[in-house]
């Protein structure tokens, strides 16, 4: 295969059940396959079974996950998508907290589960309205995600505290809470660090959501498909290590600072089959603009370590709300 046919089958998106509506994953061939020709087809190896669940990006690390059996997961769904400067080098802390329901509501369906990886705007800002528009819907996140809920009126019925190591089974659908570590910034720090022992005030601004620890979430469907996400560049290698997910859904770091985090994520998941870069957008344009990257973020030297750390895992960079199978 010359390198101008591996480019343009690196961007083609592979589609199977068109009928419905359901895209299985846009495959990045190592370089050997692309060198020989070899490169795996979207499902893998012929016999593979693929699992009825679809995947959609919600953009920054957030995931609708539909089960064949009609169930609906969200992981840290952030759809508000509002201005802080973040992107423009004018990053305000006191922008005030809003909602843009009419873009939830297009995205959210009917959720039984929203799992939470940490309390920052860009994780949690949307979880309350969602809880009020599902109220049989389930939140699972940290003491500090739990504190922050509360007081903006979440019913403290609907919220499971985790800390990492709980593994809860929702009638077939198994979610591990995986103790994790946030990500870091070019000075080892991050922003808005803390965790909350109790509600406070009613926050206003991104400024009143601390982090307050950090998770990640090792699900296992109904199906068998299991499937590991994080909200956060850095993780506890020895939290991860043996989860052996199919599907990875890793974040996109902006800086150096996590030593050797490609091939030490990597190996503690045992290679995934496939893995999914997230957390490179910008998330402060409208979803349907489709992703932009975020200009601090070397994306494609990203994929190229994930390709030599892993070179037997498929790659997919996702679309928004685009159901992927695996």
């Amino acid at each position: 295969m010359t390198a101008n046919r591996a480019s343009r089958f690196n961007r083609r998106l592979l589609i199977r059940g068109a009928a419905a509506g359901a895209a299985v994953p846009a495959v990045l061939p190592t370089a050997a396959q692309a060198a020989t020709g070899t490169a795996p087809s979207a499902s893998g190896s012929s016999d593979a079974k693929t699992s009825d669940a679809t995947f959609q990006w919600l953009g920054t690390s957030g995931w609708r996950i539909d089960t064949g059996g009609g169930r609906t997961i969200l992981f840290d769904p952030y759809l508000s998508r509002f201005e802080t400067g973040l992107f423009k080098k004018s990053f305000n802390p006191k922008t005030p907290l809003t909602t843009d329901g009419a873009t939830i509501d297009r995205h959210m369906g009917r959720p039984e589960l929203i799992l939470v990886s940490h309390s920052h705007w860009d994780h949690l800002n949307d979880v309350p309205y969602i809880a009020a528009a599902a109220p049989d819907a389930r939140i699972v996140g940290t003491e500090t995600t739990y504190h922050l809920l509360r007081a903006l009126g979440v019913d403290k019925a609907r919220i499971a505290v985790v800390r990492g190591g709980e593994v809860l089974d929702f009638d077939g659908l198994v979610v591990e809470a995986v103790s994790s570590r946030h990500s870091r910034n070019d000075t080892y720090s991050y922003f808005a660090p803390g965790t909350l022992t109790g509600p406070p005030p009613r926050p206003q601004t991104i400024s009143d959501l601390p982090e307050g620890d950090t998770l990640a979430f090792h699900v296992t469907l109904p199906d068998g498909l299991s499937a590991f996400l994080m909200g956060a560049s850095d993780f506890s290698e020895r939290d991860a290590a043996g989860l052996r997910p199919d599907v990875a859904m890793i974040a996109t770091p902006s800086t150096p600072a996590t030593h050797r985090y490609v091939p030490r994520l990597l190996k503690a998941l045992d290679y995934p089959a496939t893995v999914v870069p997230v957390h490179w957008d910008n998330f402060e344009l409208p979803l349907d603009e489709g992703a932009h990257r975020d200009p601090t973020i070397d994306l494609d030297g990203f994929v190229a370590r994930i390709r030599e750390a892993g070179p037997g895992s498929r790659i997919l960079l996702p679309e928004y709300a685009t159901p992927y199978r695996f």
